[in-house]
């Protein structure tokens, strides 16, 4: 098992996956472009860098874990980028969710410049995050997979290797397009219901334990009914997200009309100001349409 890992973007999901290596015994050194992820790194046991050339130079295992396509090739390429500076033979990881066809290009890249890739996006928000239950779908060599089992073991429950590279960012993208439409459903469900008074809490409560329950459901229910949306997952991301899946899809010649409606009320819920929100926001969007605007969410 490789000792040494450099973690890059300690967010709302990296900063909890470092501090579970941490745990897993794991030697971490941390950098983000905010001060504060870095200090929280060094409090739970790991280390800071002031650079990503510094944090990833001693290290067996890179992991990537930034918010879109153009952030992750700002901290792989160039000069002071992980490709440049990272040993030769090093595993990198990429956790973020970004475009297939960039993650391919990058894989590339990364093997001319002597390290092993892997794209290994992530579902399970930030609970699964902190919990270190998080279900991983990999692109890559099997053998860089198998070599990379320890460090994927200890951030994440369900994890499976879904073809060569790019092929985890395809699975992450068909993820995103399945929680979009749960939650759309959803947030459609429960403004029904209390349109007639139901019990909402009750009708929850059935509605899970039959063929309508759901992940989705169980996490995200009552979110939307105490109308808490700070974020686990933000919605600007998904909307990144939905953005990947309709413009993938296009490009494979495939019809996603279910996923074209989705990414659409997504963009409408985040162009209204709800960017920021929980992705279980999207209850918003339902109740503008519906004519039922409540007081704009504290940021």
């Amino acid at each position: 098992m490789s000792q040494n890992v450099a973690f890059i973007g300690l967010g709302i999901m990296g900063l909890p996956m470092a501090k579970n290596l941490v745990n897993a015994g794991f030697t971490v050194t941390g950098f983000n472009r905010s001060q504060k992820a870095i200090d929280d790194l060094v409090a739970a046991g790991g280390q800071g860098a002031s650079s990503v050339a510094e944090a990833v130079k001693d290290a067996d295992v890179v992991i990537t874990m930034v918010p879109d396509s153009p952030d992750v090739e700002a901290v792989v390429t160039g000069e002071e980028g992980v490709f440049a500076n990272a040993k030769a033979g090093a595993l990198w990881v990429d956790n973020s969710s970004i475009r297939p066809d960039v993650s391919v290009h990058l894989a590339e890249a990364a093997r001319a410049a002597g390290l092993r890739p892997l794209d290994a996006p992530v579902s399970g928000g930030e609970a699964g995050a902190i919990d270190g239950v998080l279900s991983i779908m990999v692109g890559g060599e099997p053998a860089d997979f198998e070599a990379a089992q320890g460090v994927l073991n200890a951030v994440g429950k369900t994890i499976v290797l879904v073809g060569p590279s790019g092929s985890g960012q395809t699975v992450k993208a068909a993820n995103q397009l399945i929680v979009a439409a749960n939650i759309q459903a959803l947030s459609e469900a429960v403004v029904f219901l209390e349109a007639y008074g139901v019990d909402t809490d009750a009708a929850i409560k059935v509605l899970g334990g039959g063929l309508a329950g759901s992940k989705v459901l169980d996490q995200k229910a009552q979110k939307i009914l105490d109308r808490e949306f700070a974020p686990g997952f933000r919605l600007a991301l998904h909307n990144k997200d939905m953005g990947i899946v309709t413009s993938a899809a296009r490009e494979a010649g495939v019809v996603l009309p279910l996923g074209a409606l989705v990414a659409q009320l997504v963009t409408s819920t985040v162009a209204s100001g709800d960017g920021a929100l929980d992705h279980s926001g999207l209850f918003r969007g339902v109740q503008r349409l519906s004519g039922k605007v409540e007081a704009p969410v504290p940021a």
